[in-house]
């Protein structure tokens, strides 16, 4: 698949809209995330091989906020356990009919995979050994956020994994500010302007709410877990384990 450049907020906007997951989003996604989330391939190699590791034959994998499928190629390419399903939810159908295509090519693996367009707090999570939520919870409403991670704990297998990347905030406003530079100059290394960085931050400033690894942490042992570990972080941009 080529790669078209991402150049969404590279003019001046009139006005400034909420960021949304839409067919001009799906266009350029590689693109955008790549430039945008720093060791994001690094990540995805990663969940695939932690996915590897803890499905189970008989089980179902979840892949939670899918996108175009990234993290469900990588659990497929990787995972060699019996009778495994992978349930990949989006609730953008522009995302769902692009991962369609993408999965259609892929010839790498024999591992059924299901794509819901569907929101993710609707989905039924049952029989699961892996649930992945890459840099999906926080798009969703911080009140929703706890009955999510239940809803994911109570359906998973015992010895079950939740990985969980997000991007974080730091209660130090010293701290805090620090990652923002560096996330900032890595954009800009990777060609953003300054212009396209502001206006990007402006389009998610209502619908991207991080929060702090303590946040995330404390609301996983509240749901269950037993185990919870930071296993990668770059920036402000981390990846957590949760085993029940």
């Amino acid at each position: 698949m080529v790669k078209k450049q991402d150049t969404i907020y590279a003019a001046p906007l009139e006005q400034m809209v909420d960021f949304r997951f839409d067919e001009k989003v799906v266009d350029v996604f590689p693109d955008m995330i790549q430039r945008s989330v720093p060791g994001y391939a690094t990540l995805i190699s990663n969940i695939g091989i932690l996915a590897a590791k803890y499905a189970v034959d008989n089980s179902h994998c979840y892949d939670l906020g899918c996108s175009l499928g990234a993290v469900t190629l990588s659990m497929r390419q990787r995972i060699k356990k019996q009778n495994c399903q992978i349930i990949a939810v989006d609730n953008s159908p522009a995302m769902i009919e692009k991962a369609h295509h993408i999965l259609l090519a892929d010839k790498a693996s024999d591992i059924g995979v299901q794509l819901v367009c569907e929101d993710i707090a609707d989905t039924l999570i049952e029989n699961a050994s892996v649930v992945v939520m890459n840099f999906t919870l926080q798009f969703i409403p911080l009140a929703q956020r706890q009955t999510l991670i239940n809803q994911i704990y109570k359906g998973l297998k015992p010895g079950g994994i939740l990985i969980l990347s997000e991007k974080l905030a730091f209660a130090d406003t010293n701290i805090n500010q620090f990652h923002i530079d560096a996330h900032h100059d890595f954009k800009r290394a990777n060609g953003y302007s300054d212009m396209e960085i502001s206006q990007k931050r402006t389009a998610l400033e209502n619908v991207l709410i991080p929060e702090s690894l303590e946040q995330h942490q404390q609301r996983l042992r509240a749901a269950g877990f037993g185990f919870t570990e930071k296993w990668y972080q770059c920036f402000n941009f981390v990846s957590m384990v949760a085993i029940k």
